[in-house]
């Protein structure tokens, strides 16, 4: 359980520190918007992906087995 905590923070820090840096790029307007929510969903994904077995769901992640 401690694996996944930790495997949770540092996606956090990777991601957090992904959207910030296409905050700081200077994309027109539907472009850098499109970007972050590209970025947003990707990482909700991950979350879900990472977090299903919990809830019983058949996928799997390795650091769950």
């Amino acid at each position: 359980m401690l694996g996944i905590l930790v495997t949770i923070l540092v996606m956090c820090i990777i991601f957090g520190l992904i959207y910030w840096i296409f905050q700081q790029i200077p994309l027109p307007a539907p472009f850098g918007r499109i970007a972050q929510v590209v970025i947003v969903v990707i990482f909700c994904l991950w979350l879900i992906y990472l977090l299903l077995p919990l809830a019983g769901g058949s996928l799997g992640h390795p650091l769950l087995r």
